[in-house]
């Protein structure tokens, strides 16, 4: 596990390397704030209107492969791209550098516009209703290029972070990995096969998806919320950007959909996509040492995981 210590210096590298490739690209950077640190340090170049996310806890694939993760930016940036030029509601790449990632001193970056944050608590129904409309715009995302695969963060992430929990057993009990691993051997075959996911659940489209629970992603504004981190961006069932909201925010998406004319949502994959969710909270605390509050961060969900039946069939 990483000390307070060390985390504070990854920081202070992280930050350094926001202003240096800020710098390098013409940003003025006279004092570069940081405004969050988790996941990501997001590092404000001020005074410039640019905000840098510099990612710093990475899943185990990702770690020592900063050209892959490049990949991963690269489709954030045009999906996100593609959506501000729309006119949707969307915290846009910065366009006083190109829309590509920067790779400087063992970090991959990207480059957003500044926008002014309200400090407003946010409501679920109304999350999840705007995330109805989300999926409708990106419908027409154009997928032909093949940038997008098939529920990207399901089939890597949560495969390898089970891999990499073997060697962890203080960070997970034994019998809890045991179980994770049955349910994902179930799972897996339709959330690693688009094929395979086309004739279980036939009738339900695949499209273009968050991929991270946008109802969270979300940056409440003087202009309105707008919808941001779309770093996992994937192709998948719409289903899996809604895991484990509940009755009441599911009324409001599908009520929404009606309103929209499109799809409502499907109990059978419902239901297999909050057994991926869960497992991708599992699988995130091969994280945990690069990241030590993710232990107590994610202890309330695995135990409401532990406390639901384990999933034995699709």
């Amino acid at each position: 596990m990483l000390t307070p210590g060390e985390m504070t210096a990854r920081t202070g590298r992280a930050v350094a390397a926001a202003r240096a490739a800020g710098t390098a690209l013409g940003v003025r950077v006279d004092e570069p704030r940081v405004l969050y640190d988790v996941f990501s340090v997001i590092v404000h170049l001020a005074p410039s209107p640019v905000v840098v996310r510099v990612p710093t806890v990475l899943p185990p694939s990702r770690i020592g492969d900063p050209e892959a993760q490049a990949a991963q930016q690269r489709r954030e940036l045009a999906v996100t791209g593609w959506l501000a030029d729309r006119g949707h509601p969307v915290v846009p790449p910065s366009a006083l550098v190109p829309p590509e990632p920067v790779l400087r001193e063992g970090f991959s970056m990207t480059f957003w516009q500044l926008v002014d944050v309200l400090d407003t608590p946010p409501d679920l129904e109304t999350r999840v209703a705007q995330t109805t409309r989300l999926h409708a715009a990106l419908r027409d995302y154009p997928t032909s290029s093949g940038e997008l695969s098939f529920w990207a963060p399901y089939g890597t992430y949560i495969p390898e972070g089970l891999i990499a929990l073997e060697d962890m057993p203080d960070v997970l009990d034994r019998a809890d990995l045991q179980r994770a691993q049955r349910e994902w051997s179930i799972i897996a075959p339709v959330l690693t096969s688009q094929s395979a996911f086309e004739a279980a659940f036939p009738g339900v489209p695949i499209q273009p998806i968050h991929g991270d629970a946008p109802y969270h992603n979300m940056i409440t504004t003087p202009a309105g919320e707008l919808w941001s981190d779309f770093e996992l961006v994937t192709l998948g069932a719409v289903e899996s950007d809604l895991a484990m909201v509940g009755r009441d925010a599911l009324r409001a998406y599908d009520d929404a959909a009606r309103n929209l004319g499109v799809r409502t949502l499907n109990p059978d994959v419902l239901r297999i996509t909050d057994a991926a969710a869960n497992l991708a909270v599992v699988s995130c605390l091969a994280m945990a040492p690069q990241l030590p509050m993710l232990v107590g961060g994610v202890a309330p969900a695995l135990d409401a995981w532990r406390a639901t039946p384990e999933l034995t069939s699709l």
